[in-house]
């Protein structure tokens, strides 16, 4: 039995132009002084250059010496936003073209091809640190057609599920071969949204064994599905988990959809840590029961709290949560070593 690693702090809501959080060095100061134990990191060059990562290993070295100067380590590299990237409906060209670099906006089949070559990168880099998981988003082609009315045309889902795993199977086997589990964040504007949609794809990369899942309660919760049930169902595959809250509190006048309200007012909207209706010790006692070998990573997204404050708050949250588990069954004193004639004997059996 593993206890969860933690706590750790994904970096991707805390960069900006002023100190601390304008270089990793300073964002490992900052997030060592709160507690955080490790830091998921996004791939973006102003905090971790993939490219140079996948060519070197003393650029890996020095990273990881770094962080470990202030105590911490690497929990994850993330590549969401490049795993979005990969799949993109032409309806969203337009807004997901700021994810990508300037020289390649207007050009959907180079921006593909750029997302696909910086996993294949983040597998390199992954190897390199020395990590087991790496966390992502697999990027969209059915979303825009996800409530069937007009109703869609027979084919279609199956079709948009098979050109996903078509781009996403030589990435997996890059992952496999670098040793790391490719873990999908299941997150509403992805294909990859839920349980069904996971088995769905699953089913179209052949089971593969890096396919896996980043466990974030709260994209459940705000779709009203049975968030502990899925742990319990998906366990084997659960290799990255982000603690963070939410609340769903339906009114006469929207529910799960929003009703393009802004994320104050929509019915459903994340919480930082502890102000929300998520029951953690539920989900850290489930993590516990079925050995969870990875970090609990705090991901801040509030609509109302400072992020500093849910920083500070969300460390000693996680540490407060994590179950150390036990060695030994708490009813041992009451067995010992017993002999086949004795349990023969205790049977009443000759």
């Amino acid at each position: 039995m593993k206890t969860i690693l933690g706590p750790a702090l994904f970096l991707a809501q805390y960069m900006g132009d002023k100190a601390p959080f304008d270089t990793l060095e300073n964002l490992a100061r900052w997030a060592s002084a709160l507690g955080y134990k490790a830091l998921q990191l996004p791939t973006d060059v102003r905090l971790f250059d993939l490219q140079l990562a996948a060519q070197s290993q003393t650029y890996c070295d020095d990273i990881a010496g770094m962080l470990a100067g202030y105590g911490l380590q690497v929990s994850e590299l993330s590549t969401h936003l490049q795993g979005q990237l990969l799949a993109v409906h032409p309806a969203y060209d337009v807004l997901f073209d700021g994810f990508a670099p300037p020289a390649l906006r207007g050009n959907a089949p180079a921006r593909t091809a750029w997302a696909e070559n910086q996993l294949y990168c983040a597998a390199i880099a992954s190897r390199r640190l020395g990590l087991r998981a790496h966390v992502t988003f697999s990027g969209a082609l059915a979303w825009p057609y996800l409530y069937p009315w007009p109703q869609r045309p027979t084919g279609l889902v199956e079709t948009a599920f098979a050109e996903l795993a078509r781009r996403w199977r030589p990435v997996l086997d890059a992952f496999d071969d670098a040793g790391v589990d490719l873990c999908y964040e299941l997150h509403p504007g992805e294909d990859l949204h839920d349980g069904v949609t996971f088995e769905r794809f699953l089913e179209a990369v052949d089971h593969h064994p890096r396919a896996n899942i980043l466990y974030d309660p709260s994209h459940f919760l705000l779709q009203q599905l049975d968030y502990l049930a899925f742990i319990d169902i998906y366990h084997r595959r659960i290799k990255a988990f982000h603690v963070k809250d939410a609340e769903f509190r339906p009114t006469g006048r929207q529910g799960v959809y929003g009703g393009f309200s802004d994320w104050r007012e929509r019915a459903g909207r994340f919480r930082s840590l502890g102000d929300g209706q998520i029951d953690f010790k539920a989900i850290f006692s489930k993590m516990a029961q079925y050995d969870f070998p990875g970090w609990a990573v705090l991901e801040w997204e509030c609509a109302l709290k400072h992020p500093e404050d849910g920083a500070a708050e969300g460390a000693e949250f996680i540490r407060r949560h994590i179950i150390r588990v036990s060695e030994r069954a708490f009813d041992d004193f009451a067995g010992g070593q017993v002999q086949t004639a004795q349990i023969a004997q205790i049977l009443g059996l000759d």
